[in-house]
């Protein structure tokens, strides 16, 4: 069906970690051979993805010498004209090599944060090269198992001198970039720090150039802390941060899955796509997802393909809602109860208030028929609506 072919302006970008992940987990070893950058820009290419994504060392190894580096950079480039592909983010990896065992701009060791710092204004430099708009930085080992170890203030103030550092070096440079933090509760670490989009938010603020920052908020980091996914990008998109997302999904308790987006949580995709869609929001739809262990490279393509196709078919569903006589009735008539109009603070509203005399028991009696309301969501998402 047509309306389930994605297009350009769809957005769907993929990064290499996801359609090149070989399938290892801590109890097993690869199972799927290394495909390298240039073929993993032609296979989502016949997927129909808008772009592709990358860490540093998804592209080039990290002992890689300048003219290797060269020669990595050139193949690629010429890899994403020849199919028409976009790099719309980049991202730095703070969290393989040994150096960062205990963290990268949070470490006790100074020349560590040094070291992180120069590694990500190389990958800066990369991404800039490349045309990406969004530098994702997701702190896989800014954590710890014994709080003993740092005091968790000392942390922040660490945190906060790398990014105002590298928000300098972008302006220094005059790159068309913005960083978007990514929040998750654990894992690798036992904690950590900055668990949660909330987090992120808080701790934008605190920065010297918060305009350059937003989040990168993930379905599954989010799931896995208990909070509903939804509300946690519209707190995002409300505040005008949302500069990128990473879509995949979660069973609530497990490890971090990265499963094949909308494939367990339908209803919370289902809002997060309609409240992507209903604010009309130009960013990238990245899908930050792997295949299952099982797969081969085709079954790695069907992933793929299945992350786009729910999110389409979610879409769909999303305006079936909005478009909905039955829904949108009672919508309206949970809305329109006394008007929408802002309360907004004046000493005679709030002398007015303080006299008017509310009906408590009748206020207590009134019912809602959510029931009915997310029956009919039920009903649409299931297809018999």
């Amino acid at each position: 069906m047509d309306r389930l072919i994605p297009k350009p302006e769809d957005h769907f970008t993929f990064g290499l970690w996801t359609v090149g992940n070989r399938g290892r987990d801590p109890f097993g070893v690869e199972v799927r051979p290394v495909l390298p950058p240039v073929r993993l820009v032609q296979l989502l290419s016949e997927v129909g993805a808008y772009g592709v994504n990358f860490h540093d060392n998804d592209l080039i190894p990290i002992d890689a010498t300048f003219h290797e580096r060269d020669a990595i950079v050139a193949e690629f480039k010429q890899a994403l004209k020849d199919y028409n592909m976009r790099v719309p983010m980049v991202t730095v990896n703070l969290f393989t090599d040994p150096a960062f065992r205990d963290g990268a701009f949070t470490s006790n060791v100074r020349a560590v944060r040094e070291y992180a710092l120069q590694k990500t204004m190389v990958s800066i430099d990369l991404a800039a090269e490349l045309g990406a708009e969004v530098f994702v930085l997701w702190g896989g080992r800014e954590g710890t198992e014994v709080d003993a170890s740092k005091d968790a203030r000392d942390v922040l103030k660490r945190y906060r001198e790398c990014v105002d550092f590298l928000c300098e070096y972008v302006l220094d440079h005059n790159y068309a970039l913005k960083f978007a933090l990514e929040a998750k509760p654990n894992e690798p670490r036992g904690d950590l720090f900055l668990p949660t989009t909330g987090s992120m938010l808080a701790f934008i603020e605190t920065l010297a150039h918060p305009e350059m920052v937003g989040v990168n908020p993930e379905f599954a980091h989010e799931t896995m802390a208990g909070l509903n996914f939804y509300h946690q990008v519209a707190q995002a998109l409300e505040a005008g941060k949302l500069f990128h997302i990473d879509l995949n999904d979660q069973k609530i308790g497990r490890f971090d899955q990265d499963l094949r987006f909308a494939s367990e949580n339908f209803k919370t995709a289902f809002y997060l796509v309609k409240l992507l869609e209903d604010a009309g929001w130009q960013g990238m739809r990245h899908f930050d997802a792997h295949a299952y262990r099982t797969e081969d490279e085709e079954g790695v393509k069907a992933f793929a393909r299945g992350c786009i196709r729910n999110y389409l078919i979610l879409r769909e569903k999303a305006q079936r809602f909005n478009e909905d006589p039955e829904i949108q009735a009672i919508l309206q008539q949970l809305r329109a109860e006394g008007g929408d109009e802002p309360l907004l603070y004046s000493p005679e509203m709030a002398a007015a208030l303080k006299q008017r005399n509310f009906d408590r028991v009748a206020l207590g009696e009134k019912a809602y028929p959510y029931e009915k309301l997310d029956q009919l969501v039920v009903d649409l998402l299931l297809g018999v609506r």
